[in-house]
């Protein structure tokens, strides 16, 4: 079994707030440098459980050890991960960052409407949910054009 967090009912509540960001960057370097081994620890334990500064303990479902595990991971790569519920709200920016595109496109597929968006204020923003969708299509698309340019090529004889 792996201990991830220990709680304490005596914890304050500002104590208990969970952060969305996690950047290792925010870890001590001893920290940082047991994230490899933390996580190979975890891989071969497969169910970690909570502990309770009173000693009681909580097996946690997998789906959430999966969740703790990648986390992990990704964070002794070096890499910050931003953990969001699937219907928050993007800036256009962000949005645009997520499609890998320039935030004047995103606002043009805005404008069309070939992409959702709602207004906060006078501000744009784009769900988690929608752009995720977007995504999607947009590499099926992708992907059945390319397919095409094979089958062209390859009925062509340009490709063995």
């Amino acid at each position: 079994m792996v201990a991830f967090v220990a709680f304490n009912e005596t914890m304050p509540a500002e104590a208990k707030d969970v952060p969305s960001r996690f950047d290792p960057k925010s870890l001590s370097p001893k920290e940082r440098a047991a994230l490899p081994r933390l996580v190979e620890f975890a891989k071969a334990h497969r169910r970690p459980c909570l502990h309770s500064a009173d000693g009681q303990e909580m097996r946690l479902p997998q789906a959430v050890c999966d969740l703790l595990l990648h986390v992990a991971r990704e964070m002794s790569q070096g890499r910050t991960v931003v953990l969001m519920p699937e219907g928050g709200d993007l800036t256009t920016q962000a949005a645009a960052d997520f499609l890998g595109m320039s935030r004047q496109y995103l606002v043009r597929l805005l404008d069309e409407k070939k992409l959702p968006s709602h207004k906060v204020g006078t501000h744009r923003r784009v769900r988690l949910k929608d752009l995720r969708a977007y995504a999607a299509v947009r590499n099926r698309n992708r992907r059945a054009i390319l397919e095409g340019m094979f089958d062209e090529a390859k009925a062509a004889g340009l490709y063995d």
